[in-house]
This record gives C-alpha cells, structure tokens and sequence, in this order.
C-alpha cells in the first residue's frame, strides 16, 4: 500500500477538499486525486463522494479513515527513527552489564524525557564497529582502535573515562579477606579472563597489564557467559578474574564473592568513544561532558601505553 496516497486521503478527509490536501503537501490536485484513485481500486470500496463543496467520505471512508491515520503515524514513526538529528542516538556498549552502560543508564535516569538507543554489536574487531559508526549506522560507540592510524579518516575517538580495574575472588581464595590490593600482590595468582579474542583492544590491555607487572592472565577457554565464570569462582580457591569497578555483576547471596579495588597504582582500563568527525548526532555532546565530569582516579594510575586521546571535555 502506498503510505503517500494514504496520506493524501488522510489530509483530504481532514480537510474536506482534495486542493486544499494538495495545497498542504506540495503537490498539485490532480495527484492528489490520483492518489486516492489508485488506493479506492487497490481496496475496491469508493472512499469519497463528490460534492459540490468538495469531498465527503462514504462509509467505507469513514471506516478506514482511523486505520489510514495509524498508518501515516506509523510511517512518519519509522522515519524520524532512522533520521540523524531526529531520532534517538543509537550508542554501542560493549555489554549491558559494563561502566559504559551502567553509567549511561545513571544519564538517563538523571534526565527524564531524554531518549537513548543502547545497543550491543556483538563484533570483537573495533575496526568493525569504526565502520558502523562511518555508514551511519551508529552515532557512537564506547571502543577503541588503539593504533589511530588506522581509524578511518572520517571517524575520530575521544577519552570518555577510565575504569579502575577490581580483583573478584570466591570467599576461598587467599586474597579473600584483603580490603585492597596492589598489582605486586597479584603475582603468581591464576587470574582467569576465558574467551580473550586476538585483535580486540582489551587483548592489548592485558597483554600490556601481564607485561608491565609479571601477572598470571590465563585466557585459556571458550567463555560461556558471566554466569558461568562467577559460579567457578564462588567455588575456587585458586581462581580470581578482574572486573571494572562499575561493571554489574550480580551472583547468588551463597556464592560470597568479594571485589577488591587495586591500588598503588590503580590499574585503569581507558574507555573511548568514536563518533563521526563531522556532524555527531547533537544528543551526543551532553553524554560525552557527563562523562568528562566524572571524579578522577586516585593517583598513582597505571594506563596501557596506546594514545590517550584528548579529553571529551575539551572538544568542542
């Protein structure tokens, strides 16, 4: 069914006179009425009938007439969806259950009426989601090329906010009583992070993490979920995974699982956000300065040694 003839059946029915539906949506009468000749015999009912001061809608017209207004509604819905500027700003998470997410869900709540499109691209290669971000597909997305030469040229990333690392350990575990931890203290424990992909930034991170301070990061594995991986450290006691600080996990209350913040220095997984260089979705800026609002790390912070790109805050 053709949405644009619906629409000029919709605005002559409002209106009473096909030349004044043409006159509203810029085109000439004779379309108009050739619009609503068309959808009659697509339906095989007569819509319309024709007086004197204009048209009158039969009872068929009145019949169809709410079904045709929820079908231009729909139509219109279904553009401002897709439309840059107008619909919501579709913004990649790595997963629902990371800071990035987390602490756009803490944006959203503290801005009644603002609308979000969270999504999850369940790609590794951030070069992939660089190219999302390029076709439009996304308006942002929390991932990081770490070599920036090799970011599309029509795509920038900018420093959206560190996320100090944590050691989550089962109540066996030897550092289960500690209240916090240096990276000296985890030597020589299993640190257990399956499904590690070749290529992904945080393969990067943790290779540069075992690197700078002789750690254990066993990536040996398939990854079958969180779940999964917080049931094996409830019941270990050699076993420790890391997690960000603001990344929800929840377990059952039986599992006794302790996240001990690390320190001296704190380790800091540096999060970005790509955005198009021209014209970013202009819902964008408010998100970025939340971000850039954040508190600091307590120093002394420990990066990975891939650019830090400058601030969100100072982008303007």
């Amino acid at each position: 069914m053709d949405t644009e003839a619906v629409r000029s059946f919709v605005r002559a029915a409002e209106l009473g006179q096909l030349r004044h539906a043409a006159d509203e949506l810029g085109v000439t009468q004779q379309a108009v009425s050739k619009r609503v000749a068309a959808l009659e015999r697509e339906l095989a009912v007569r819509l319309f009938t024709r007086t004197a001061r204009g048209v009158d809608l039969t009872l068929d017209g009145q019949a169809f007439l709410p079904h045709a207004r929820g079908v231009v509604a729909h139509a219109d819905r279904a553009v401002v969806a897709v439309r840059p500027g107008s619909r919501s700003p579709r913004v990649d998470v790595l997963g629902l259950r990371s800071a990035q997410a987390v602490l756009l869900h803490d944006y959203w709540r503290a801005r009644p009426g603002v609308d979000l499109d969270v999504v999850t691209l369940r790609v590794d290669d951030p070069h992939l989601v660089a190219g999302a971000v390029r076709a439009g597909d996304l308006d942002a997305a929390f991932r990081t090329v770490t070599d920036p030469a090799t970011l599309p040229p029509d795509v920038r990333m900018v420093h959206a906010f560190d996320s100090p690392l944590e050691l989550l350990v089962g109540p066996r575990h030897p550092l289960a009583a500690a209240r916090t931890l240096t990276p000296a203290e985890l030597r020589g424990h299993r640190i257990w992070v399956p499904g590690i992909v070749a290529g992904s930034e945080w393969s990067e991170f943790y290779d540069q993490l075992a690197t700078a301070f002789d750690l254990r990061i066993d990536a040996t594995g398939p990854n079958f979920g969180t779940e999964v991986l917080l049931d094996a450290l409830a019941g270990a006691a050699d076993l420790a995974t890391l997690v960000g600080a603001r990344d929800r996990y929840l377990w059952p209350a039986g599992h006794d699982l302790r996240r001990i913040p690390i320190v001296d220095p704190t380790l800091a997984y540096p999060i970005s956000l790509m955005l198009p260089a021209a014209d970013p979705h202009p819902a964008l800026r408010p998100i970025i300065d939340h971000f850039a609002g954040l508190p600091p790390l307590p120093e002394p912070v420990w990066r990975p040694s891939w650019p830090r790109f400058r601030p969100a805050a100072a982008r303007r």
